[in-house]
């Protein structure tokens, strides 16, 4: 099957890290060609009082998490149960690998509206690129994403956007974004460094923030209780 695992590579291009700032991310998917209807928030924690909060209904959800020797192990170990499970990737979600440094940002703001396909009129930039890119396979997505220059200015534009200030390019960053979507009843995690996207249970549109809330506590946080640097966004209605 290959590395379970799989990241850029040393020596290929590398951008600034996107700062999980609901105001950046939401900037940069308007850019993008996100309907402005539509905006991120943030999700200030995890049990239903907090999530009350954020306004439904909630399309996709993206997680930044440290990335940690427990993280690593964890996502190998998806990786292999859902090949020993002889998942295939569901050919209705659009995915793509991540061959660019630090763009997991970017690649999980993608995953998050490309699959927006046929429930949100898409525009500008995205909507061209998901036609070039309909029949392509995710390795040469990427491959198309990697000399896109148009896209790598609004990914500088918006990394520049946040509060705290930018690393510089030769910083070795140790988070990673993920982005949870719903498809036909089922939740699905997207990360471009992983070969498939991960079939992960039941949800529904209604209860996609609570089904992948649920998820990242059990999976992500709880696993990792020494570490702090959580952050979910959902994208939701604008307000």
């Amino acid at each position: 099957q290959g590395s379970v695992m799989q990241g850029p590579s040393a020596g290929e291009q590398r951008w600034l890290p996107l700062e999980s700032n609901p105001e950046v991310v939401t900037d940069f998917a308007v850019r993008m060609g996100c309907p402005p209807q539509f905006q991120f928030h943030d999700v200030f924690g995890t049990d239903p009082e907090m999530l009350a909060f954020v306004p439904t209904p909630v399309l996709a959800v993206m997680l930044l998490f440290p990335v940690t020797e427990i993280s690593k192990t964890l996502a190998a170990a998806a990786v292999t149960a859902a090949q020993e499970a002889g998942e295939a990737a569901n050919g209705k979600i659009w995915f793509c690998k991540q061959k660019i440094q630090n763009a997991c940002g970017t690649i999980g703001l993608l995953h998050c509206l490309a699959n927006l396909q046929g429930r949100v009129e898409l525009e500008g930039w995205l909507k061209n690129f998901l036609g070039k890119t309909a029949d392509l396979d995710p390795d040469a997505r990427a491959d198309l994403l990697d000399g896109d220059t148009e896209l790598g200015k609004c990914h500088e534009e918006a990394a520049v956007l946040g509060q705290t200030r930018p690393p510089n390019l030769d910083e070795v960053v140790k988070l990673h974004f993920v982005c949870f979507i719903q498809q036909d009843g089922v939740m699905y995690e997207l990360d471009g460094r992983k070969p498939l996207p991960l079939k992960l249970g039941g949800s529904s549109p209604a209860t996609l923030l609570e089904d992948a809330v649920k998820h990242i506590k059990t999976k992500y946080i709880d696993m990792d209780p020494t570490e702090l640097n959580f952050n979910i966004l959902a994208l939701g209605p604008a307000m």
